[in-house]
């Protein structure tokens, strides 16, 4: 381990390593403030969970949009450099909202302004995020693209060593610490950041660089890559396309070279600001061209509904845990331990045995398993379990594991299938873009789930019609299935 750590640092250098680490861990991390932000908009705000839970959709809606940062990063460079600038600002948006909460409790106190907040941080993080991915991508392609793997391994153990130590600590500092105090607390991590960025050199691009859409934000960052996890099998299936697929696309690439010089005479004598915005249409049109392609609109679609037909009932039931069960929050904090855990579970288990499986039976039975895990929380609001002498503790635990395992059962082939289907040249932002998609269907679901609870009257203190609507979400659940023709029919964990 040391000696992997060594090669590291003397590939990419010591900052930048740091910086990376950093980034995601606070990204893993941040589970521990936004478990005061739950316990805030209960306890403090009074909130119904139909409201909690649309705040916090509109909250995390800035993930929804990813692609804008990137294509902003990649082509409207802060005084000649693309990556650092664009990262600093993003934690400077990241670190300000905490520092206000933790100060102004008038703003604490009321729900559009603590929205507006909550927002414009979720806006700095997701920015962060993306351009850390494109750090990634460089580092690589212009150092040591050997270490690709290395480089996203270490992002993705330090995010999850993040969310392990934000969740266990998230409900001891309730318990234990006031929520401002929480807030400024996590500020540290933000402003620790922020310093690390000074220390990270980064070379300033040419205005002739602005004049082809870059390709350098491609798919392997932490967040984006999947080549990882058969990195041999996919080289061998790519080369083997790749042929075939260069005779497809040769006029349509031609049509591209076309419009690219054009867009390259049209600015070569014109001003700056004419040249980013030039740079900017060209990988608007580059993104739209390659998203009409039916190979990828298709199972993106697929994806995409199979979160926006399911409500989620999360804030709902976490109402249920802390005011029916009377669940502590240093509990709920190991529940989400044992949550990452499964997770872990869920990815070691898919890339040892399910991955060379058809797309289409994992994902049939990735949902025939969701079924069961809401059957669980059916089976916790009607109280059963105490009739059998199984505690509640038990069952919600057990229930956190299994559903973050099943659940990454469908994630990973979404990865797969993201990786796989990018064209070259604009792998980062067209990745970004389905990583978008995955985000907006999760908040459209929370959307739903909000106004399903809404409709059955669910509110704080009164659960007579959860049962209800868990019985609802396990309906919605084999919706999804019906459009499982939307995914390539061969499609494995292998190859597309």
């Amino acid at each position: 381990m040391i000696r992997w750590m060594r090669q590291l640092r003397i590939a990419f250098g010591t900052s930048f390593l740091w910086l990376i680490c950093l980034i995601y861990f606070t990204q893993g991390f941040r589970s521990f403030v936004w478990t005061a932000v739950s316990y805030l908009l209960k306890d403090r705000l009074k909130l119904s969970p139909s409201s909690s839970q649309f705040v916090s959709s509109v909250a995390f809606f800035p993930w929804s949009i990813k692609p804008l940062y990137g294509i902003l990063s990649d082509c409207v460079p802060i005084k000649g450099r693309r990556r650092i600038p664009y990262l600093m600002i993003a934690t400077v948006l990241s670190l300000f909202p905490w520092l206000i909460l933790g100060q102004d409790s008038s703003i604490r106190s009321s729900r559009v302004p603590l929205m507006v907040f909550l927002t414009v941080q979720n806006l700095g993080s997701a920015m962060a995020d993306v351009v850390v991915d494109a750090m990634i991508a460089e580092a690589v392609r212009f150092e040591r693209a050997s270490f690709a793997g290395d480089l996203q391994s270490i992002s993705w153990m330090t995010m999850a060593l993040g969310g392990i130590f934000g969740s266990l600590l998230g409900g001891y500092a309730l318990a234990n610490l006031k929520i401002e105090n929480i807030f400024l607390l996590f500020a540290v991590l933000p402003s620790v950041q922020l310093l690390s960025c000074i220390l990270v050199k980064e070379n300033v691009v040419g205005s002739r660089d602005l004049h082809e859409y870059p390709t350098s934000n491609n798919s392997s960052g932490a967040n984006g890559n999947i080549t990882d996890l058969d990195s041999d099998s996919y080289s061998d299936k790519k080369s083997k396309t790749s042929t075939s697929r260069r005779k497809k696309n040769k006029k349509g690439g031609q049509k591209r070279s076309n419009i690219s010089d054009k867009f390259q005479n049209h600015e070569k004598h014109g001003s700056l600001v004419s040249q980013w915005f030039g740079s900017l249409k060209m990988a608007t049109y580059s993104l739209a061209r390659a998203f009409r392609q039916p190979i990828i609109i298709r199972p993106m679609t697929w994806f995409f509904l199979a979160l926006v037909t399911i409500p989620n009932l999360s804030t709902i039931m976490f109402y249920y845990q802390t005011e029916f069960l009377n669940l502590e929050s240093s509990f709920l904090g190991t529940v989400r331990v044992v949550g990452w855990l499964g997770l872990m579970l869920g990815t070691y288990i898919y890339n040892c045995y399910l991955k060379r499986m058809k797309l289409r039976t994992i994902l049939l039975w990735t949902h025939v398993g969701l079924s069961l895990v809401s059957l669980l929380d059916m089976i916790l609001v009607s109280r059963a379990n105490v009739a059998f002498g199984i505690p509640d503790k038990v069952m919600v635990l057990f229930g956190s594991a299994l559903g973050d395992a099943i659940n990454q059962f469908k994630f990973m082939p979404f990865m797969i299938l993201s990786g796989q289907l990018c064209p070259p040249g604009i792998e980062g932002t067209l990745f970004a873009l389905f990583m978008s998609i995955n985000n907006l269907g999760s908040t459209l679901g929370s959307f739903v789930g909000a106004g399903l609870a809404s409709a059955l009257n669910i509110s704080s203190g009164s659960f007579d019609d959860l049962f209800r609507g868990i019985g609802i979400q396990v309906i919605c659940t084999f919706i999804p299935l019906a459009f499982l023709f939307l995914i390539p029919k061969q499609a494995t964990g292998l190859s597309a």
